[in-house]
């Protein structure tokens, strides 16, 4: 039995799939966090909260990673961490300092910092040859506007620290750059309570479909485990809408993605003890990477890929962070494609009426989420304000995104916010 110190998580569905993958390993968990109040103010998925499951649930500022490590290094001779690992972006490159600091297996530190950074991987993609968007990163208003003169409107500008597309906008014009900029200088601090970079990002407007690459690093190699194909809505914002797995593309496009994906891995350094979700744009030049990320899937396309392959991409995740070879190998588990739609509200109201009563009888259903009536609900603008999410399988072939597209055109259609 080994033992992993799991420092902060999210609430959402990793909160549920993490602590599953370390008891179903035989595994036990110290979880460690600044401020446990985050985690019971609303309750996570699943019968009992994943918290339960621990074995010491400790509290320390884990925004300070310099003071964290020596708190670290002295729970670690009386506890005897095995590895470290979190599930929230935000606390990626501390657990990766932490890892180094104790001698325990992750990924560099630098390399996690540097993809968590989206101003740092473009600069790093860039200086390694890949082929990219045109960009450029200031913090000042007139060093922005001249900036983006120059890439040329439309073009997108984003935070270069938050995720789940927080604040990432196509912007069409000048004014547009401006109450952007002024809205971000009003959200100084995270979700978490870090103090944001002021830096905005500007990236030439790519066309073409968006697919991901779910790989894992492991002694040197990187080993794919397949490309995930994405929808995205909500315009002017950039929400994902929903994904399906395996995507339904030409192979040729598929190597495409699969070999930018590994070009960007190597020239970042994140070739060994890490599970990681690329994002990638198939444009009529060429594959071009969106941004890296050095952890799983969100969004629940880690249970897609579960549910297609058999490979557990959260039990991966803590078999690399013991050091350990994951299992990759793959199952057959009846399903050709799996996929999931979220209902994205388009309004600020209060959710009355969301009739659910068909998908009681649609085949192939793996997961329903929705939010219950009285739910307060907020006009989407990044991948945080979803009312709920439908889940299906295609025995057959590439069909679970159109069973999921039906599924979610019925729930529309009973959907009353007030």
């Amino acid at each position: 039995m080994a033992h992993l110190l799991v420092v902060e998580s999210w609430v959402g569905s990793m909160s549920r799939l993490l602590p599953r993958a370390i008891r179903e390993g035989g595994h036990e968990f110290t979880f460690l966090t600044r401020d446990l109040h985050h985690y019971l103010r609303s309750a996570p998925e699943g019968t009992a909260h994943p918290l339960l499951g621990a074995r010491n649930v400790l509290t320390a500022d884990t925004n300070d990673t310099d003071a964290l490590l020596p708190e670290v290094a002295r729970l670690h001779s009386v506890l005897g961490f095995d590895g470290v690992i979190t599930s929230c972006d935000y606390y990626l490159p501390a657990v990766a300092r932490i890892a180094g600091h104790l001698g325990l297996p992750g990924p560099g530190p630098e390399a996690v910092a540097n993809a968590c950074r989206k101003d740092d991987t473009r600069r790093i993609l860039a200086e390694a040859g890949l082929p990219g968007p045109r960009f450029a990163v200031h913090e000042e208003w007139a060093d922005l506007a001249r900036a983006a003169r120059e890439i040329g409107y439309p073009l997108v500008a984003k935070p270069v620290d938050l995720c789940a597309g927080m604040y990432v906008r196509r912007i069409e014009h000048e004014a547009e750059l401006a109450e952007l900029c002024r809205t971000l200088a009003d959200f100084p601090v995270n979700a978490r309570g870090q103090r944001r970079n002021p830096a905005v990002l500007l990236e030439e407007l790519l066309d073409g479909p968006e697919v991901s690459v779910e790989t894992v690093s492991y002694a040197g190699a990187v080993h794919t485990v397949g490309v995930t194909d994405k929808s995205l809505g909500g315009a002017p914002a950039f929400i994902e809408t929903g994904h399906m797995f395996p995507a339904a593309l030409p192979p040729a496009d598929i190597e495409a993605a699969e070999q930018t994906t590994l070009g960007a891995l190597k020239a970042l350094g994140l070739t060994d003890a890490v599970v990681a979700h690329t994002e990638i744009k198939l444009t009529s030049a060429g594959p071009r990477v969106v941004e890296v990320n050095p952890r799983p899937a969100g969004n629940r396309i880690t249970e897609l890929v579960r549910h297609v392959t058999g490979i557990d991409l959260a039990a991966a995740c803590v078999d690399v962070a013991l050091g350990r070879r994951p299992d990759l190998r793959r199952t057959d588990t009846g399903l050709r494609s799996a996929a999931i739609g979220f209902l994205v509200p388009d309004r600020a109201g209060t959710l009355e009426a969301l009739d659910r009563r068909r998908l009681a009888a649609e085949p192939d259903v793996l997961e329903v989420r929705l939010a219950e009536p009285g739910t307060a609900v907020k006009a989407a603008g990044s991948n945080n304000e979803y009312l709920g999410h439908v889940m299906a399988g295609d025995s057959e072939g590439p069909g679970a995104r159109d069973r999921v597209e039906r599924l979610l055109a019925a729930l529309r259609a009973g959907l009353v916010i007030r």
